[in-house]
């Protein structure tokens, strides 16, 4: 089953503001960044040739004022239809980064999953033994805070402590490696899952688009693809769990901040979550970054700062608060992906990331790598 996307399903139903990404440019025989001008996508390489170089330049958005100096490169619909390329993930040698459990509800589902061993079938017994202790205790606690350690002792006494508790409310984020450069797939490709797991799920979540410097540029939507079994199993296989073939998708566009879209906006978006099955089954959910227990700019600090540099920026994803719970196979057996499920990530202000799901050993291989790029570039001209 292929994707049938249009321009209208995937664009921002609220004023889009500028939006800037990526595309595979048949035209171009080459990744080409975009800028955005209503249906259409107009050329950005010869403003910079990747997205990493646009988004360390200043006043982007002054830049774009303008948006008819810059080539027609043709509709979105062409590029969702194939017909002139492919939308790719609006990122490409900035590293993605992810944090983990900077949700309340979601720190549950993690404290259930090591519980559970990687099981499914403990899953809703112990969900049910911990909720009432844990479950109402965390919300609208800020990590790090007095409170927060007040709560990591009572805990303690219980034997009720986890790590995913530490990080979700202690003082440092969990901060991991999502995805390689240039690994991530953009809206309209298929997600991979993991052969080996029966126990998986999609994350919603906004992903920030952040300088070499540290400053926040723009924002994005994004799905970490998760096996929930495998990170069950044990901690150290959150690798594992995280960085396979196509579990990375990003988009459509990132939207830069401006005056109306500021990082106050990013931190109250509510992004939407729908699954939809080949067998019928459908999920939907909302995630709301109102409820998350760290800033995005104190998540962005804590991946980037004097210890830790990144001079060709990076993504950060910034974790959700969607852990899906909907028996699907069976009774208390949870939510898991099925081969050609749809899955729509979106939010009024940045659009939807639509993609399926398909074996991460039957999605496209991924090939085009940093070397390929320069490579690409250089004979275009470019570098």
């Amino acid at each position: 089953m292929t994707l049938q996307l249009s321009a209208r399903d995937i664009l921002p139903k609220e004023r889009p503001g500028r939006l800037v990404g990526r595309v595979w440019s048949n035209d171009r025989q080459g990744p080409c960044p975009v800028l955005v001008d209503g249906e259409n996508l107009r050329d950005l390489t010869s403003v910079a040739p990747t997205m990493s170089a646009l988004l360390e330049l200043a006043d982007l958005n002054d830049r774009f004022a303008r948006v008819d100096e810059f080539p027609l490169l043709g509709g979105l619909d062409n590029f969702l239809n194939g017909s002139a390329g492919a939308l790719l993930a609006p990122c490409d040698l900035q590293p993605v980064k992810a944090a983990g459990v900077t949700f309340a509800d979601s720190m549950l589902e993690r404290v259930i999953e090591e519980q559970a061993k990687g099981d499914p079938l403990r899953a809703e017994e112990i969900r049910g033994r911990l909720a009432p202790v844990i479950g109402t205790n965390l919300r609208g606690i800020k990590a790090g805070s007095e409170k927060a350690a007040e709560v990591k002792k009572l805990l303690q006494d219980m034997g009720l402590w986890s790590q995913y508790l530490e990080v979700g409310i202690g003082p440092d984020a969990e901060v991991f490696t999502k995805a390689p450069p240039m690994s991530s797939i953009g809206c309209g490709a298929d997600v991979g899952i993991h052969p080996i797991s029966d126990w998986n799920n999609p994350e919603p979540e906004v992903v920030l688009a952040i300088r070499s410097d540290g400053k926040i540029v723009g924002a994005t939507l994004g799905n970490d693809v998760n096996l929930r079994d495998v990170e069950g199993r044990s901690a150290l296989l959150l690798g594992k769990a995280k960085d396979n073939n196509a579990a990375c998708a990003l988009g459509p566009f990132i939207r830069l901040i401006d005056h109306d879209f500021t990082l106050e906006t990013i931190a109250s978006l509510d992004v939407s979550l729908s699954v939809t099955g080949e067998d019928g089954f459908e999920m939907s959910g909302v995630s709301h970054m109102s409820s998350i227990s760290r800033s995005p700019s104190d998540l962005a600090s804590q991946t980037l700062n004097a210890n830790h540099q990144y001079p060709d920026g990076v993504m950060l994803f910034l974790g959700t608060m969607f852990a899906p719970t909907k028996d699907r196979r069976g009774a208390g057996l949870g939510f898991t992906h099925e081969i050609g499920d749809r899955v729509e990530i979106s939010s009024p202000q940045l659009g939807a990331l639509i993609n399926r799901v398909d074996r991460t050993d039957k999605v496209t291989p991924w090939t085009f790598g940093i070397g390929a790029l320069m490579k690409n570039l250089a004979s275009r001209g470019l570098l």
